[in-house]
C-alpha cells in the first residue's frame, strides 16, 4: 500500500533497482523493447480488447477525483499500472515513452498489446492546447520498438485555428502507421471553448458524430484506423456513424464508480464497439482499490460479449 493506505505500490528493492537502471544503464531500455514477447494479436480469444490508458501526465494531467495532484507521486502510479495489468483480462496499456519503458524494466508488459502515445503537446490548461503537437512516439519509433499501434488525440473546436495543424498531422499519422500494418488509433472529441475561457467536452449526437466521421476519413487508407470514443447518452446513434473498430474510452471518472460502469456496459453493446480504454477511473478509483475496480470494469466487457 501506500503511504496513506490507499492503493498499491512497489517494494523497495524493486523501486531502487528501476532508479538504477535509469542512471546507470540506459541500454536496458532498448533490451527491454527488443526482449518483450509479443501477444501476435491485437484482439483477444473472445474478439474484444481491453486498455489500460496511462499517458495523461504527458499532457499535464495530474488531476483524479478530487485530488489535483493524484497523479504526481510517479512510483504510486507505476504501482497501480503494474496490478491493472495483472488482471488477466486486461489485454495491453497506453502510454508515452516514459511510462511504457517504465514498465518494461519492471517486466509488466510480456504478452499484452502496448500502444505508443503520439501527441501530447496541447497541453492542459494551455491557451495553444488545441494545436496539439506530436511529442511522443512516431509511426517510425513504434514499429521500431515492437509496438502494436499508435494513439492520436483529435480534439476538434471550430473556433480554434489550432485544430488544423492537429487535423493534418493526426491525417498524416495514420498513413505512416498504415504503412507499417500497425493501430492507428485515434481519439476524436468535439469541444467548445465558453465564454470564461472554458473547454467543454461535447456530448451530443451530432457533435460525436460528426468528429467520428472526420476522424475516420484522416490518412490514405481507413484500413489500420480505430476510433476511441466517450460513453454518451445515445451511443445507438453515435456508434451507428462507422464501420470502423472502436473503444469506449474511460474520460474523467464519476465519483460513483457504479454510473461508469453502467455508462460503459451500454456503449460495449454496439456492434462496432469492441473493448475498453480506460486510464484514471481504474487507476484511482474512490476506494483506492485498483485490482478490484479493474475486475468490475472487466465483468462489464464480458457480459457484453455474451450479450448479457
Amino acid at each position: 500500500m501506500t503511504a496513506d493506505g490507499r492503493g498499491p505500490t512497489i517494494p523497495d528493492a524493486t523501486w531502487q533497482g528501476l532508479l538504477a537502471n535509469r542512471a546507470e544503464d540506459p541500454g536496458a531500455v532498448a533490451r527491454a523493447y527488443a526482449e518483450r514477447r509479443r501477444p501476435g494479436r491485437l484482439l483477444n480469444e473472445r474478439g474484444t480488447i481491453f486498455i489500460l490508458a496511462v499517458d495523461h501526465t504527458a499532457r499535464g494531467v495530474l488531476a483524479a477525483g478530487a485530488d489535483p495532484l493524484a497523479m504526481v507521486e510517479r512510483r504510486s502510479l507505476i504501482a497501480r499500472a503494474v496490478t491493472a495489468l495483472e488482471h488477466p483480462d486486461v489485454d495491453g496499456v497506453l502510454g508515452t515513452p516514459d511510462v511504457i519503458e517504465e514498465l518494461l524494466l519492471l517486466g509488466a508488459l510480456h504478452d499484452k498489446v502496448v500502444i505508443g502515445s503520439m501527441n501530447r503537446g496541447g497541453l492542459d490548461g494551455a491557451a495553444w492546447t488545441m494545436d496539439d503537437r506530436f511529442t511522443g512516439y512516431d509511426a517510425a519509433s513504434i514499429a521500431a520498438n515492437r509496438l502494436e499501434g499508435g494513439k492520436m488525440l483529435l480534439r476538434i473546436d471550430d473556433g480554434d485555428a489550432g485544430t488544423v495543424p492537429t487535423l493534418e498531422s493526426c491525417s498524416r499519422s495514420v498513413t505512416e502507421l498504415a504503412a507499417h500494418g500497425l493501430m492507428a488509433m485515434v481519439e476524436p472529441l468535439p469541444y467548445r471553448r465558453e465564454e470564461d475561457g472554458t473547454l467543454r467536452l461535447l456530448g451530443d449526437v451530432a457533435s460525436l458524430a460528426r468528429a467520428m466521421t472526420v476522424a475516420g476519413a484522416l490518412g490514405t487508407t481507413s484500413a489500420h484506423t480505430w476510433l476511441k470514443l466517450p460513453a454518451c447518452g445515445e451511443p445507438e446513434r453515435v456508434f451507428a456513424a462507422t464501420t470502423l473498430p472502436c473503444v469506449v474510452l474511460g474520460g474523467v471518472p464519476d465519483p460513483d464508480p457504479a454510473k461508469d460502469l453502467a455508462s460503459w456496459g451500454r456503449a460495449l453493446a454496439q456492434p462496432t464497439v469492441r473493448g475498453l480504454v480506460v486510464g484514471r477511473a481504474l487507476l484511482y478509483p474512490p476506494d483506492g482499490d485498483v485490482a478490484g475496480t479493474v475486475d468490475a470494469a472487466a465483468r462489464v466487457l464480458r457480459a457484453s460479449e455474451s450479450g448479457g
